[in-house]
């Protein structure tokens, strides 16, 4: 009977599952609202109305869960500010003891860099980051072919690295973080700074500001909006600066950028290679290689957490 793995990508709006055989092909795959303010139980329930029957009518070895804040060594989902479940779930434990299949649990750019390198772009390489651009920003970085997770399971955390001590403020709860400057929400907060400080005209003027997102503002760009492309143009600086900061501690190969930004194209990745280059450690120019994720056009949150799944479990 064919083996697979169930991928699970737990969002703070949205869950995404999928069955997921060997090769990364996606046999069935569906989705459901998260429901972060009710309790973990809660959203157990409401995931195996979903997955019982798959579980039930195919042979499922184990199911790999990409999560904020998720816990490795641990199981657990800690600190997360987008799921009201508590400061600890011990989600590994709860997971078994109601699907009665084994699981993994790692955050979700851990989740897409094992992605990459099983069924995307990294396939062959050893050394490598992933850097996701959403709602906030999340990396994954791979060494000698293995993901780091640091002695407490949840390093990477670029997002968080500072860019300004006393810049904006972060929902961590500190200042001027990666993720301010580098993210959906990031750009928007840029492009409203911009609309202040220039008088140019630009169709975002006519966007309400609770509807301008990432797409919005990439679509603008692509019409040659200069508010638009002077906000990708901010954001590539910031993200190539920190990206050159990156290649220091591990000397990656190539990095991979994922996520509703990238789609922009070259309006953020021509001025992040740039900047990476122009900031970059003289042994370390033109060596490391900056391009889209190869999952761009999949269910990278599903083929995540399958891979996570598959490494951890396909050789049992």
């Amino acid at each position: 009977m064919a083996e697979y793995v169930l991928g699970i990508d737990i969002g703070g709006t949205n869950t995404k599952f999928g069955l997921v055989d060997r090769e990364g092909n996606i046999l069935h795959e569906g989705h459901f609202p998260t429901q972060a303010d009710a309790d973990i139980n809660a959203f157990l329930d409401l995931l195996h109305s979903h997955i019982a029957t798959l579980i039930a009518d195919h042979h499922v070895i184990g199911a790999g869960v990409g999560a904020p804040n998720g816990n490795y060594y641990k199981g657990t989902i800690e600190h997360a500010p987008n799921l009201n479940w508590g400061e600890i779930v011990e989600f590994k434990e709860l997971f078994e003891e109601k699907f009665k299949i084994p699981v993994a649990l790692t955050n979700d750019a851990n989740a897409a860099a094992l992605g990459e390198m099983l069924f995307g772009g990294a396939r062959g390489m050893k050394d490598f980051v992933v850097f996701t651009l959403g709602t906030g920003l999340g990396s994954g970085i791979v060494v000698d072919g293995k993901l780091v997770y640091g002695y407490s399971g949840m390093a990477g955390e670029i997002g968080h690295v500072s860019v300004n001590p006393d810049g904006r403020h972060c929902a961590c709860g500190r200042k001027g973080c990666l993720e301010t400057y580098v993210s959906a929400t990031g750009i928007k907060r840029t492009v409203s700074k911009l609309m202040a400080d220039y008088t140019r005209p630009s169709v975002l003027r006519d966007v309400p500001y609770n509807e301008i997102d990432g797409r919005v503002i990439t679509e603008a760009a692509k019409n040659h909006d200069y508010i638009a492309i002077k906000a990708f143009e901010y954001t590539g600086k910031i993200l190539g600066q920190k990206l050159a900061d990156t290649v220091l501690h591990t000397s990656p190969k190539t990095i991979f950028l994922f996520g509703g930004l990238v789609k922009a194209g070259e309006y953020l990745i021509d001025p992040a290679k740039h900047y990476m280059e122009e900031k970059m450690f003289k042994p370390f120019k033109n060596m490391v290689d900056l391009r889209p994720s190869a999952l761009m056009d999949k269910n990278a949150a599903v083929l995540g957490g399958a891979a996570l799944g598959w490494t951890e479990f396909g050789s049992k």
